[in-house]
């Protein structure tokens, strides 16, 4: 007997019945057990920091992912799922930092690398019970067999990865200067430094820079980071532009507003190209570097890159906290490569001894100091303020320097029109993400410093001699082992810091650097390290390499799930936009989807049960028997619904998954106020049985249709729609015990279920009679 449906349905608690029903069968590795001898369908799934909570970011990126998997599944590939964990790096480190009380490398030293890491180890896994709540958006992802950045054999593929790099020839060791957490104590990718930038409001001075051939006349300079000034080896004009003197002051034409109101206030006394001032000495503020004179330091260089924009078109140069400035100081050879720099600031962002007026100062602390000296000596000819946008560490959330620290780099930019050339093979959705915002980040592309002056991290396996000449590059475990004579378990500092290499060249004991890797070059790894390739599971990496499918995307996990999910799916974001997350965004999908379909079914229902009852007919349905209907609105919604189904496919294998939301909210309302509404007396069986039987097995047919087309947009048991499951329980019962008895068992329907795809489909009893068991 059909069960009656209620009148309304709690779409949450039947949400967690299913949940609960997946956990008691396993349901997701059966299906994976079953899929196994299937072509692998292949993507990778970046792990996230473990230190972190998941929010709605993830859960867009998660709906992405396991909606493209389900149907690659669906439509008759093996998909494996696993979970993946970034424990190590700087999310992990500052943690532990704020913890303990950790200032710098000093705390560090004194408590030694050991302990340190231990401590970080500790909080690694702090959040992963949330991380797994994941599956309450019905996510199937393998949990049992994750991987985990911080396992040795996952750090041994890092270890291999970076030797097929270093073999190459792509990897250096230079001085660059880059973004620096003094927070974090390390120096950030520009990517990373991209990552969070705050509208703030710095001090900006203009200061005075006597000419050495006659000192009532001045150079005067501007910049909104005073910190910089004690480092100053020379000063940049362009050389293409005017400059003028006006009154005792050399300044660019373009900008006297920086510094007059009016032009009453000045008179020009001499007009000439900034090329006529090249070489021209000039008095430092500081003597703490005069030595560097001798190498050219304290005079004026040319450069392009000083516009009329901004500030007085003479730039003072810092070459260590500068791009440009360590460009064109390297330029005209007042540094050099094997210089020792000029770089008075320590890792926590404090002058050190050499700077002895602001010695043990945060550099943005001392701002004002310098500039009360610079007032004190007469050098200082303007103080305000400027507001501008201004990058911070993504992790600390405290303003990023510029600084020059010995790094070591992949060689990047060599291969950007290689790059750019694979990237025009590959399959991007959205379309125009490929030419524009990734491939101008790719044409944009700089060398890639990977290290970290860091502790809890995969190290990198240099071991030099101390002068650097001699570098043995270690590829393995074993290959370690080899050199050394020492068995090795792990791969973390504390255990390999101390092994050493016997040089080759008479050099004595090679020691290891003491960086770590970038955990984004972990991250990277992936694809590699999460099979522990190439030291295991060759074969099976090398079928299924490179992925079909990658996914990045650009909170407490709600109740109403699976409507959060298809207002997701339907989000700009999917179109590489961006999103403002609204609730009554997710309770439309409600209204316009679940509600009508429900309805939809409540009603199939009730018209069963009266037929049973008034007429005593059990009403069947078999696909593969039922006879084609005669009526004009049968036929409509027959082809309206398999129009669907064929669009779907299209889309979803083209995976444009933001076009089937609207065709489906389209799709339930042809359904629901159309053809249900103008049929109403048919399904009542007021125009005679034969045509309410035909009514009643379109009307089913095509919400099974649904059932089934929905399989990879909601969460269910690969091939089941939470709402169609509940939907379809009443008839699926009858009809289970009717058609199949108890001859079939729940691994065998599971089998037959998933055998099935969009353009074969099984038997619709089979389908109906797993349905049954899993609500």
């Amino acid at each position: 007997m059909v069960e009656p449906v209620p009148e309304s349905i709690n779409f949450p608690s039947e949400e967690e019945r299913i949940l609960r029903f997946w956990k008691e069968k396993d349901c997701f590795q059966e299906c994976l057990k079953q899929s196994k001898n299937r072509p692998k369908y292949t993507f990778y799934d970046g792990p996230p920091f473990a230190t972190g909570l998941p929010h709605y970011g993830h859960i867009l990126a998660g709906t992405i992912k396991d909606i493209v998997t389900r149907f690659a599944h669906q439509s008759g590939f093996h998909v494996d799922r696993r979970f993946g964990w970034d424990c190590h790096g700087l999310p992990v480190e500052y943690e532990i930092d704020k913890t303990l009380g950790i200032k710098g490398p000093e705390d560090v030293a004194k408590m030694g690398i050991e302990e340190y890491n231990k401590q970080c180890r500790s909080i690694v896994m702090r959040y992963s019970r949330e991380w797994e709540s994941v599956t309450r958006m019905g996510r199937w992802i393998d949990f049992k067999h994750d991987y985990k950045t911080l396992y040795p054999w996952f750090m041994e593929t890092v270890w291999w990865v970076f030797k097929q790099l270093y073999d190459k020839g792509l990897v250096y060791r230079g001085v660059k200067v880059m973004p620096f957490s003094t927070a974090c104590n390390t120096p950030l990718s520009n990517f990373e430094s991209h990552q969070n930038y705050k509208d703030v409001q710095d001090p900006s001075v203009i200061v005075n820079f006597p000419l050495l051939e006659d000192e009532s006349v001045c150079l005067i300079a501007w910049t909104t980071t005073p910190w910089t000034l004690p480092s100053n080896l020379a000063l940049c004009v362009n050389p293409e532009f005017l400059y003028v003197k006006v009154k005792v002051y050399i300044m660019m034409e373009a900008r006297l507003g920086a510094l007059f109101k009016s032009e009453s206030e000045y008179t020009i006394l001499d007009k000439f190209p900034g090329k006529t001032l090249k070489g021209k000495k000039y008095k430092p503020l500081f003597d703490y570097f005069s030595k560097c004179r001798e190498s050219g330091a304290f005079s004026v260089v040319l450069d392009n890159y000083v516009r009329e924009e901004e500030g007085t078109g003479v730039v003072h140069q810092a070459p260590y906290f500068g791009a440009d400035d360590f460009r064109v100081c390297m330029e005209y050879n007042i540094i050099q490569r094997d210089s020792v720099p000029i770089c008075p600031v320590d890792s926590s962002g404090r002058f050190t001894p050499d700077v002895t007026h602001f010695s043990g100062q945060y550099v943005k602390d001392a701002d004002k100091n310098i500039i009360k000296w610079l007032k004190e000596n007469g050098r200082l000819v303007n103080a305000s303020s400027f507001k501008h946008s201004y990058p911070f560490c993504w992790r600390s959330d405290t303003p990023l320097i510029y600084k020059a620290v010995p790094s070591w780099f992949v060689r990047v930019e060599h291969m950007v029109e290689k790059l750019l050339e694979n990237n025009d093979k590959c399959y991007w959705v959205p379309e125009f993400v490929r030419e524009k915002r990734f491939g101008n980040w790719l044409r944009d592309a700089r060398d890639w410093a990977i290290s970290r002056n860091r502790y809890w991290g995969t190290p990198i396996p240099l071991w030099v001699s101390d002068d650097f000449e001699e570098v043995v590059c270690v590829g393995s475990m074993a290959e370690l082992e080899e050199l050394t004579g020492v068995k090795v378990t792990d791969l973390h500092r504390e255990s390999i810091d101390s092994l050493t290499i016997p040089s080759r060249c008479g050099k004595g004991q090679l020691k290891r650097v003491s960086e770590v890797f970038d955990c984004w070059f972990e991250s990277g790894s992936m694809p590699y390290a999460q099979v522990h390739y190439p030291f295991e599971n060759r074969r099976e990496f090398e079928d299924t390499f490179p992925a079909d499918f990658i996914a990045e995307a650009e909170c407490s996990i709600c109740n109403i799930l699976n409507h959060t999910l298809l207002y997701l799916i339907n989000s700009p974001v999917v179109r590489a936009e961006n999103l403002r997350f609204k609730e009554e965004g997710v309770r439309d999908v409600l209204k316009d989807v679940f509600l009508p379909w429900y309805n939809a079914y409540r009603f199939l229902v009730q018209n069963v049960q009266r037929l049973h009852k008034e007429e005593d007919i059990q009403f069947l349905y078999n696909e593969n028997t039922a006879r084609p209907s005669d009526n004009i609105m049968d036929k409509w919604i027959q082809s309206f619904t398999q129009s669907l189904i064929q669009f779907f496919k299209e889309e979803m294998d083209a995976y444009r998954l933001y076009t089937v939301v609207p065709k489906l909210v389209k799709f339930v309302d042809m359904l629901t106020n159309w053809y249900v509404r103008t049929n109403r007396r048919r399904l009542k069986g007021e125009s005679g049985t034969e045509d309410c039987v035909w009514a009643l097995e379109t009307l089913f047919s095509v919400l099974f249709s649904m059932c089934r087309l929905m399989v990879s947009l909601m969460r269910t048991s690969e091939g089941k729609c939470l709402v169609a499951i509940y939907t379809c329980v009443h008839v699926c019962l009858l009809l289970m015990k009717t058609y199949y008895g108890e001859a079939y068992s729940l691994v065998s329907i599971i089998s037959m279920t998933l055998t099935s795809d969009l353009n074969n489909p099984i038997p619709s009893l089979a389908s109906i009679h797993l349905l049954a068991l899993l609500a």
